[in-house]
Order: C-alpha cells, then structure tokens, then sequence
C-alpha cells in the first residue's frame, strides 16, 4: 500500500440512495483523484449489486460533475439515481390531488 503524508490526501464522502435506502461512504483519497475513480474506491457498487452505479449522473454537492473531475478535500459525490416520475409531472399530479381535495 501506498503511504501518502496528510498533505496528500483529502477526505471525500461518496453517497447514493434509494426510496428505501441511502448509503454514504467517508474515507481518504490521494489529491487528484477524480469523481470516478473515489466512487470505485469507495466500495458503494458492492452495497448496491442489482445497479450500474458507473451509468448514472454524478456530482459534488448538489452540481452535475464529470467523471473525470478532481475531488476537492471534504467532497460529497453523489450518485444520481434516475427520477420515477418527471418532476413537471409530479407537480402536476399534486396539484391535481390538492385540488380534489
């Protein structure tokens, strides 16, 4: 294993959730680590076995990201599962029910 100083590492935490589920992963990354390669190294595939995990969008704190971005120190990358419903549809059928009411 490869020994690196305080300097060069950052700690970055990788999350995904489902309706049901979330999973966030902290632990230390070297400096230029990018958004994929933290998200292999997190281990999280392994909690979610029946998703393609690499096919989804990703991002840091909230911002679309690609893969290739370097982490910063106190990172949270997040893996963006598909929406169920569109979200204008979803206000849609709210509207609807409130207006049932």
């Amino acid at each position: 294993m490869v020994e690196y100083g305080e300097d060069d590492q950052l700690k970055v935490s990788v999350a995904f959730a489902l309706p049901d589920r979330q999973e966030v992963v902290a632990f230390l990354v070297p400096r230029g680590t990018s958004v994929d390669k933290a998200i292999a190294m997190s281990g999280i595939q392994s909690k979610f076995p029946d998703m393609d995990l690499a096919s989804l969008h990703k991002g840091i704190w909230y911002e679309k990201k690609d893969g290739e971005t370097e982490v910063s120190d106190g990172d949270r990358i997040e893996i963006y599962r598909p929406l169920m419903t569109d979200a204008k549809e979803a206000r849609r059928l709210r509207a609807e029910r409130r207006d049932k009411g």
